[in-house]
């Protein structure tokens, strides 16, 4: 199966998956999912937060007089900063005197994607580096971005672009400790399946740009900090792992999630010897509420989960599906959630208590991986995967799972599709569900029955999105 964007332009839909395609389903499909990409995409999300006239610059309730500023700078951290910064850009113009801009590197175990045109209309110096661990790369990007703020003044404006993956491409990390004790940590957490929260809270307490330290690096200058998030509800201490947000967390927060996940032996010493002299009280703490460096942040949420997932539903009623929200907030242990989608789809399919036929449910969330093997897939594969046992069977029902950055873990593919059919198609190519779940090996499974949704990247990131559809 290949979905394929060119600037978010679906160009086709599988044909194995279903006996939908070639109907005028399949034409509908497509563009409820584009409009969920569409609604999230970067420069659009930065064009309708921002506004300009004469002098004064508008976002939201917040105005700026550019004239009064000695300076206007930009950095962007995260996946969707070429389109926001090509936003900017073209919004402010000469008025824009530098910036410094942080990207993934388009390259990942499939192959190289090609990178989306604005980039070649930027005139900032744009570094890629790692994601989701970070490497050499991030760090030279965060000593980039601290030696291009350490002369920030009170009369600059620095206009900070953040966007999924913000917190693995850029790192610094506190003295003490080696990007290879980030990398180890980063590694382990994720295998075990720590939430992102717990994951940023440790990165705040072991990085300098992390949980307000950005903040310290521009004050006394004025910082906007315009967020296109990818974390459930928003929270801006999360998302990016809050680099102009002070930090509710304490390192006995930190030392917590260690405990919760038994992994204190498996840990580099140095990060031992930074948490336990932070507990007592021999490191200074993150910056707080109230502290002075804050005065003059302010955070703008551009685009989210719940514009994209609004946007799919809005569309689903135009193809004419009866259809419902039914939560952006799904969350738990992705396969779990297959199984939770695939008892949903059942109910869709042998009563019409939910919605009647047509019904499109759209969900939207990030769920997490627990590894168990070594295999290859992400959270959006693995929570299709988790599906394919309960679904069997189920007549003109389909699951269609969609990373919305379009790289699910490290993979090339966005998501993958599940039906009723999935299962006996499995079992006749000689593969059993089960066993590829044991195996984290989602993409292997999908890849084999030419079910994958590849994407290629799309420069936005709000987070996942499944689709649970019923036909008539």
């Amino acid at each position: 199966m290949s979905l394929q964007f060119d600037k978010l332009s679906i160009r086709s839909f599988p044909v194995n998956t279903f006996s939908i395609s070639h109907s005028p389903w399949e034409s509908s499909i497509q563009r409820i999912i584009q409009a969920a990409l569409s609604a999230s995409d970067p420069y659009t999300a930065i064009q309708k937060s921002l506004s300009i006239n004469g002098n004064n610059l508008q976002v939201g309730k917040q105005h700026y007089l550019l004239n009064r500023y000695r300076r206007v700078r930009l950095i962007g951290i995260g996946k969707a900063c070429i389109p926001m910064a090509a936003a900017i850009q073209d919004l402010l113009g000469d008025r824009l005197l530098d910036g410094l801009l942080v990207v993934k590197n388009q390259k990942n175990t499939l192959g190289t994607i090609q990178a989306r045109s604005e980039e070649s209309s930027l005139r900032f110096p744009i570094f890629k580096s790692s994601h989701p661990v970070p490497d050499e790369r991030s760090q030279q990007a965060g000593s980039a971005i601290k030696t291009f703020l350490q002369n920030s003044r009170i009369d600059d404006l620095v206009i900070c672009l953040v966007s999924g993956g913000g917190s693995a491409l850029v790192v610094s990390p506190v003295p003490g400790v080696e990007l290879q004790d980030i990398q180890d940590l980063t590694r382990m957490l994720l295998a075990c399946g720590a939430t992102i929260q717990e994951i940023n809270i440790l990165r705040k307490h072991l990085d300098e740009i992390k949980g307000g330290g950005l903040a310290n690096w521009t004050y006394p200058a004025s910082l906007l900090i315009l967020v296109l998030s990818d974390v459930l509800g928003d929270p801006l201490e999360v998302i990016a792992s809050g680099p102009g947000f002070p930090d509710s967390s304490v390192f006995k927060d930190a030392w917590n999630v260690i405990e919760k996940y038994d992994v204190a032996g498996k840990l580099p010493a140095r990060i031992l010897d930074i948490l336990r002299q932070g507990l007592q009280g021999k490191r200074k703490e993150t910056p707080k509420p109230g502290d002075p460096i804050f005065a003059k942040v302010r955070h703008v949420i551009v685009g989210n989960n719940r514009l994209a997932a609004n946007a799919a539903l809005k569309q689903a009623k135009v193809e004419g599906f009866h259809s419902m929200l039914l939560t952006s907030f799904l969350e738990g242990e992705a396969r779990q959630a297959g199984i939770f989608l695939a008892s949903i789809a059942r109910e869709l399919a042998s009563t019409n208590s939910l919605l009647r036929s047509p019904a499109c449910l759209v969900l939207g969330g990030e769920t997490t991986v627990t590894l168990t093997g070594d295999g290859l897939g992400g959270r959006n594969q693995e929570l299709a995967l988790g599906s394919v046992v309960q679904f069997a069977g189920l007549k003109n029902s389909m699951l269609i799972t969609v990373a919305t950055d379009g790289e699910d873990g490290p993979t090339n593919a966005a998501g993958a599709v599940v039906t009723g059919e999935t299962f006996e198609r499995a079992q006749s190519a000689g593969l059993n569900p089960l066993e590829y779940l044991k195996k984290n090996d989602s993409y292997h499974f999908f890849e084999k029955l030419d079910d994958l949704l590849v994407t290629g990247p799309t420069q936005t990131n709000v987070n996942d999105l499944a689709l649970l559809l019923q036909f008539n």
